[in-house]
């Protein structure tokens, strides 16, 4: 670690952290998680990050034989999807930076009766463990916003992405429907830490998790980083009011 980040902040959710800490805040909070993750996704979107994945997919453009990558993959929804559009003649790798998660996606994947073309690698997105030009596409989902160099992850990706390659990043973002903010303020900050309570024993991490979403970029601002990162052809999609986007990025 240099000198400079040695006195570095940053946030974690609305608490200043010190920049070495943050890592391991972010680790605790999705070693608490993990068990119920899943459980939590579908209760907290009402089922919708289903759809929101299922989108992102949808943009991958991934042919059988090619060879994919999902960062801070988590317990694998995007990685089985991108399996099945690789065959076993591809390769997808689910990468995640918590091992108690990377277990889960594991898990979860062996339970759908996919074995092969498919490889875990405990990682962090900062400094990707990859050759240059090793993937067709990479993917991030929900990851970005708990990274703490989130510039670093961008410059990381798109190294190991090959020419002609594309990032796809799925992420809360700033919502943008009329009417819509302060309904999802009160939802994020009064109901979510409360399910996490009820349902996973854990109020702390949901109120973060509610945090996190507010202090990561916005749109305009986290395509402008991608853009910084050397990225070309960068365009997002709002979804569900802008309470999600998906930002897409190329290596040429």
């Amino acid at each position: 670690m240099t000198v400079e980040n040695e006195s570095k902040t940053t946030h974690f959710g609305f608490e200043e952290v010190a920049w070495r800490d943050k890592a391991k805040r972010v680790r605790g909070v999705f070693d608490s998680v993990a068990p119920k993750y899943d459980l939590m996704n579908d209760l907290m979107s009402g089922g919708l990050h289903r759809l929101w994945k299922a989108f992102t997919l949808s943009q991958t453009h991934l042919r059988p034989g090619q060879r994919a990558l999902d960062v801070a993959g988590g317990t694998g929804d995007l990685a089985r999807g991108m399996q099945r559009q690789v065959g076993e003649r591809g390769l997808v790798v689910l990468s995640d930076i918590n091992g108690a998660m990377l277990a889960h996606g594991r898990d979860r994947t062996v339970d759908a009766g996919i074995v092969r073309s498919i490889e875990y690698v405990q990682a962090n997105a900062e400094c990707l463990p990859f050759s240059d030009g090793s993937f067709d596409c990479i993917t991030i989902g929900f990851g970005l916003r708990n990274v703490t160099d989130k510039s670093a992850a961008l410059h990381s990706m798109r190294r190991v992405l090959k020419p002609g390659g594309q990032l796809i990043v799925l992420e809360f973002s700033h919502p943008v429907a009329p009417g819509l903010k302060p309904l999802y303020d009160t939802y994020s900050f009064k109901i979510l830490p409360l399910l996490g309570q009820w349902v996973a024993n854990d109020a702390d991490s949901y109120r973060y998790l509610a945090e996190s979403i507010r202090k990561h970029p916005d749109q305009e601002t986290l395509l402008a980083m991608m853009r910084e990162a050397g990225l070309e052809d960068c365009r997002y999609h709002n979804l569900s009011g802008g309470i999600v986007a998906v930002h897409r990025g190329y290596k040429y």
